[in-house]
């Protein structure tokens, strides 16, 4: 008996040894290789991100220290600006630059004015140059560059020079009769001492193009002078003589009498007759003090300034990083809704050279 359980013991088939099994290729491997190259990735990208903001930090430190380098301006609007070095010298005493570049509007207007607050208030500043190159403008904008540049010499006591590039006409030279001294050019048009009025006359285009009859209530018969959707008649073009276009003139004249002191205001209205002059023709007839280029309204800056040795500094606009993150430009889209068909028919009163008309 003990022999049959021997026999059915041993008659057993044998276990496999999991130890004498040849290692089967294992499915895990491919998993462990597309991990490694995840973790290998993430690392990359985590590095990318650090040093991208680690760059971006150093940008804007470099900014901050390029500003205090140049004069870095002031905290609140004043930061819009920054100074770069036109002429070396001491930096003790600069001659600042303001331009007056482009069609006149309300932005420039803004923008000289914050430019004239940091000049006035700045103790090394001893002399501002105006550099103008400029058509003119609307008589409101122009208006206020010369209320603002006059300010230098009323509330700051600093002396000015007008620099007039290529075109210092109308609102340009409106806004730069207000300075001291005024350098033209040898090849500068300046002049056109007048006011230009534009409007539309959209009634040809809704009636008889498009089918459109306008409609407009009002309370008085001069409420809508001078209406856009109706031919302007003889008696509104004289109203508007009246009301806009004199009132605007002489104001023109005056601000020319005051800033010309050798002219009479009898002599500037002979002048102004909407004529344009070139530099020596506005010498001649005392609309400027000088012919030069930029060199010569220098020199005449520092001696008004008493500052032979003084560096020469040009404002400009600061570059907005937010305003660049975020898309925005100075180049809009035209819509068609009432606000721009408001504004597109409501008529502009400029001190402008038009060289169309």
């Amino acid at each position: 008996m003990d022999s049959e359980q021997n026999i059915n013991t041993n008659s057993q088939p044998s276990q496999p040894d999991n130890n004498s099994i040849p290692p089967q290729p294992c499915a895990s491997q491919p998993i462990k290789k597309r991990s490694g190259w995840r973790i290998f990735w993430g690392i990359f990208t985590g590095l990318s991100v650090l040093s991208n903001i680690v760059l971006l930090l150093a940008i804007i430190g470099m900014g901050v220290l390029l500003s205090g380098e140049f004069g870095g301006l002031s905290s609140g609007e004043e930061e819009q600006f920054t100074e770069t070095v036109l002429i070396s010298g001491s930096r003790t005493e600069k001659i600042a630059v303001i331009s007056i570049i482009g069609i006149i509007e309300d932005e420039m207007a803004q923008a000289v004015a914050r430019q004239v607050q940091v000049a006035g208030k700045d103790p090394k500043v001893k002399a501002v140059i105006v550099k103008v190159d400029s058509p003119g403008g609307t008589v409101s904008a122009s208006d206020r560059i010369n209320y603002e540049l006059r300010k230098l010499r009323d509330e700051y006591n600093k002396p000015t020079v007008a620099f007039m590039q290529s075109v210092a006409a109308s609102g340009g030279y409106y806004s730069a009769v207000a300075c001291d001294t005024l350098v033209a050019e040898p090849t500068a048009i300046t002049g056109s001492i007048g006011v230009i009025m534009e409007t539309f006359v959209f009634q040809g285009l809704l009636e008889e193009k498009l089918g459109i009859k306008p409609v407009v209530l009002k309370s008085g018969e001069k409420k809508d002078w001078p209406n856009p959707f109706k031919p302007v008649t003889a008696e509104q073009e004289q109203y508007l003589q009246n009301k806009l276009i004199k009132p605007a003139y002489n104001r023109f004249v005056k601000v020319v009498t005051e800033g010309r002191k050798a002219l009479s205001e009898e002599q500037v209205r002979t002048l102004a007759d909407g004529s344009i002059y070139d530099s020596n023709e506005a010498l001649s007839n005392n609309l400027i003090d000088d012919v030069g280029y930029f060199e010569k309204a220098v020199k005449i800056a520092r001696a008004l300034g008493n500052a032979q040795n003084a560096q020469v500094v040009e404002y400009r606009k600061v570059f907005s990083l937010a305003n660049w993150l975020s898309g925005r430009s100075n180049v809009a889209l035209p819509s068609l809704d009432r606000k721009t068909l408001t504004e597109f028919s409501q008529p502009q009163l400029l001190y402008l050279w038009r060289v169309d008309q």
